[in-house]
């Protein structure tokens, strides 16, 4: 069964708990105890539950983000169904989801802080969860200022520093041939050939496909990783052609 059958159903949001497995419970018409979280920092939770964890937080938040610029556009919803390749046959139970974010109350803030403590020790996940907010805010166009706002008091949350999300947002929204490789990369110009080395390494270890997938990032959002990885591989090459690195 694909990720996107498995988060309609209840069972995955009673075993999650917390805000998620509440909204989760709201779109399948069940109560769930808000308050709950049986394992905040994810030890305890198989990685069925760590995949609907992380796919809940990434419908909920990408519908909140939406609204972030005052609407929420065709041309968002679009990306949402593309980006993600939703089965037909699923694509109703995701809407009721996406849906039952947009129309409650509660602010964003809850749903990142519970996937930043899930997955505190994964940085690399919440990377991917970052991306998928980029796509939404460029999905129309136009990348408004409150939606850059949203995205880096979600980063925030999720522990990353200012200079972290200046280099997430350089691979995700600087276009082809304006990233600078060295932001991409989260190194200084000054930093030695050693150093440059070290951090290229550290990048593709943390964001290879299969690491991401068995720290709870779904087959269904690699697609995304992919991406990251050739521009983490670009701007290497290129800092690796300028200072003749072998």
């Amino acid at each position: 069964m694909s990720i996107w059958g498995k988060i309609i159903g209840g069972v995955a949001g009673f075993a999650l708990g917390g805000p998620l497995g509440a909204i989760l419970g709201a779109a399948a018409g069940h109560a769930i105890d808000r308050a709950k979280i049986q394992s905040p920092d994810g030890i305890g939770y198989d990685s069925n539950t760590r995949q609907v964890a992380f796919t809940t937080a990434v419908i909920v938040l990408c519908a909140k983000m939406a609204k972030a610029d005052g609407q929420v556009t065709p041309d968002e919803v679009a990306a949402f169904k593309k980006m993600f390749q939703i089965p037909p046959d699923e694509m109703k139970n995701v809407g009721e989801l996406f849906n039952e974010a947009k129309k409650e109350v509660t602010g964003f803030e809850p749903y990142a802080e519970q996937i930043g403590q899930l997955f505190a020790h994964e940085p690399a996940v919440l990377e991917e969860l970052i991306a998928a907010l980029f796509v939404i805010a460029k999905a129309d166009g136009h990348v408004h200022p409150n939606e850059i706002a949203f995205v880096a008091r979600v980063a925030a949350i999720f522990g990353f520093g200012p200079h972290q999300f200046e280099r997430l947002k350089t691979i995700h929204l600087g276009g082809a041939g304006e990233a600078d490789p060295y932001e991409v990369l989260g190194v200084e110009r000054s930093a030695t050939d050693k150093e440059v080395k070290s951090t290229y390494r550290k990048l593709t270890r943390e964001n290879h496909p299969d690491t991401l997938m068995a720290q709870g990032v779904p087959q269904e959002f690699i697609d995304s990783a992919t991406e990251k990885m050739a521009t983490i591989n670009a701007a290497y090459d290129i800092i690796a052609k300028q200072r003749g690195i072998k």
